[in-house]
């Protein structure tokens, strides 16, 4: 199913205020946020579900949370995970995990760090990682998304040769 922009924005918007309410029941543990990377207006998937079950078991293995919120909603997977351990250190794990899991390209795990009345994520470079690179190419994601610079079908064709979907039946 398609979703709207409206959509994606109320869902980002739910996502931060779930993010503020866990950081303050549990002031002394580390929060880590999962969703899934999937470009286009669908979010929800059996590609999705696929990497959002392989990063549900790479954290649980890697971080051992003491507790955690699961959501499969139309807008994408969405995971909550308190961690003990310390921000950094916990950030240096996830980067791992998006790093060398085969999937962990497609799986976006933000560690979550209290500054005043908000959360502001824990940057990759802040640990000594580089910015995540393009699918594609070698530039930044970051980059590559904002110019629009690869066709859609070619990263859709790329995302189901990680995940292993046969595109040619």
């Amino acid at each position: 199913m398609e979703i709207t922009l409206e959509q994606l924005l109320e869902a980002r918007d739910r996502r931060y205020a779930k993010q503020l309410a866990l950081v303050k029941e549990w002031p002394d543990k580390t929060l880590v946020s999962m969703t899934v990377v999937l470009p286009g207006p669908v979010k929800r998937d059996a590609r999705s579900l696929k990497v959002a079950e392989a990063g549900v078991k790479a954290v649980q293995d890697v971080l051992s949370p003491v507790y955690r919120e699961l959501f499969d909603r139309e807008t994408g997977f969405e995971g909550f995970f308190i961690v003990d351990g310390q921000l950094l250190d916990v950030k240096k794990a996830c980067c791992e995990i998006e790093n060398e899991h085969p999937f962990g390209r497609l799986m976006d795990l933000d560690v979550l760090e209290p500054i005043g009345d908000t959360v502001v994520p824990v940057s990759r470079e802040r640990v000594g990682e580089a910015p995540r690179k393009c699918l594609l190419c070698d530039r930044p994601a970051r980059e590559c998304m904002r110019a629009h610079t690869h066709p859609f079908g070619e990263i859709v064709q790329t995302i189901d040769k990680i995940i292993g979907f046969d595109i040619n039946p």
